[in-house]
């Protein structure tokens, strides 16, 4: 299927979709008056676009967004009044393919009646998608739904929806010429191959200028286009590692360093003095330089109108058109020279190429070895060190339990002279008790004896009386030295 088949179609049907009449132009000639145009400049700001294959077509265009503190909150009253079922989603991040902004939009796909993908200036990751409502109560449901909300919960990006005011196509630059379209033929899905009708479901159009219906491009999870295969992820800029500059770049075809060219800064051909990487790549040209041959060293380049790999002209290893100045002639006794040639350029390209292969192995393979040495070496160190921090740590903990053990040694020996001590205490204690107790029972029977001794000695002095007062002892002494004898003990008992 022709490029053309599925691009924008030729006419007003497909961009004036996105057309403002003209008496909504702000500065055309047909506004009904000056104060309402200035009005309308004030509340709108332009935001140029492009669209299309770099390579193959590209449209560029302005379109004139509502500012947004021309809205005050999402409430109907305070919506634009000049409003129209047209919006602008701005700075979608290319992480988004098209099947993943359907499927966040999916609420609203039917009524969704075209989609537009378009890049806009200075900004290289993001893109915007311009969208056409059935109606403009469907326009005013989708912004208040979508406006300020999340793409994904795992990313900070957030929609960003703007009313839409005008949208105006500039100009259309051919980069290559492509079959010729014809007006009359309304275009058809690349995908299921039915008409591209606005008015029997929604369009998507690619950033590439390839239409398809929204149920279609749903299911391509891919982010480049399914007809072209343009991609709306564009790589990164190369710089130079050394200078950082991004002019002039060539990239080594062995190892992949990029440096800048010899009428820049020659990084490139000091790394392949340095590691005697022959062969190296220019990013602009896609063609590869041999340093040691001093020339280029291929047969195919990549065209620059459609990006098709194409045949280098050999006849002038100058420049792809013939130099004018090195006597260049197309002639037979040329082509057959030329054709002769071809068998031995390639052996030895081909001996080259292995040669070099072969010294590039043996030169990572001594770098891998070096590595591994390395490696070994700073391994055997660490199991040094770590062997000796631990022999370390044990030896210190085993010098505290020493000293641990020694003060425990030392405190069990003193608490073992202690219980003897204590012992021995107890022991003295205990006779003390028993010597006490011993005395105090010889001295409680003491005690005892004087007692009846007294009272004998009252008894006695009691019947003494009784008899002298009754004059019945007659012969009777009384013996007083007796008495004294018994109350001198007595006395020394008592002492």
């Amino acid at each position: 299927m022709s490029t053309s088949s599925s691009s924008v179609p030729a006419g007003p049907s497909n961009e004036d979709a996105f057309r403002s009449p003209a008496a909504m132009i702000s500065g055309d000639s047909t506004t009904p008056s000056s104060s309402s145009s200035s009005s309308l400049s004030a509340l709108t700001q332009a935001f140029p676009f492009s669209s299309g294959n770099p390579r193959i077509e590209e449209t560029r265009g302005v379109m004139h967004l509502f500012r947004e503190d021309a809205v005050s909150s999402p409430s109907s009253s305070n919506l634009p009044v000049e409003r129209k079922p047209l919006v602008c989603v701005l700075g979608v991040p290319n992480y988004m393919t098209y099947a993943d902004f359907c499927q966040f939009c999916a609420s609203f796909i039917h009524h969704i009646l075209e989609m537009r993908i378009v890049r806009n200036d200075g900004m290289e990751d993001r893109y915007s998608i311009l969208i056409r409502f059935d109606s403009q109560e469907s326009t005013d449901n989708f912004y208040k739904h979508f406006n300020g909300r999340r793409f994904s919960s795992l990313e900070v990006e957030v929609c960003r929806v703007l009313f839409t005011m005008d949208v105006q196509y500039t100009a259309s630059i051919e980069h290559a010429h492509g079959s010729a379209a014809s007006s009359t033929d309304q275009p058809t899905c690349p995908v299921c191959l039915e008409r591209l009708d606005q008015d029997m479901s929604g369009i998507l159009t690619t950033i590439c200028n390839h239409s398809f219906h929204c149920s279609c491009i749903s299911m391509w999870t891919d982010s480049s286009c399914p007809v072209c295969r343009y991609c709306q992820q564009q790589p990164e800029k190369s710089i130079c590692f050394v200078c950082q500059t991004s002019e002039n770049l060539w990239i080594c075809v062995i190892c992949g360093f990029v440096g800048c060219g010899r009428y820049k800064g020659g990084h490139a051909i000091i790394h392949w003095k340095e590691t005697q990487h022959c062969y190296s790549l220019e990013l602009e040209t896609q063609r590869v330089w041999d340093y040691v041959g001093d020339n280029y060293v291929h047969r195919l380049i990549q065209s620059k109108t459609d990006g098709k790999l194409v045949e280098l002209n050999a006849h002038c290893v100058h420049t792809n058109d013939g130099c004018g100045n090195c006597e260049c002639k197309d002639s037979g006794l040329s082509e057959a020279l030329l054709n002769s040639k071809v068998e031995a350029i390639v052996n030895e390209y081909n001996e080259l190429l292995a040669t070099q292969l072969e010294n590039q192995k043996l030169y990572f393979e001594s770098l891998l070895q070096d590595v591994k040495e390395e490696t070994e070496r700073e391994i055997s160190k660490a199991v040094d060190k770590a062997v000796t921090q631990k022999l370390q740590k044990i030896q210190a903990k085993l010098d505290r339990f020493v000293k641990e053990k020694e003060i425990l040694k030392d405190l069990n020996e003193n608490l073992l002279k202690n219980q003897e001590i204590w012992k021995e205490k107890i022991l003295q204690i205990e006779e003390r008790g028993k010597k006490a107790l011993k005395l105090k029972d010889d001295k409680i029977s003491d005690l005892e004896e004087q007692l009846r001794d007294l009272m004998v000695f009252l008894e006695a002095g009691k019947s003494m009386e009784e008899l002298s007062l009754s004059n019945e002892i007659k012969d009777g002494t009384v013996l007083p030295t007796e008495i004294e004898s018994s109350s001198s003990n007595g006395t020394k008992v008592g002492e």
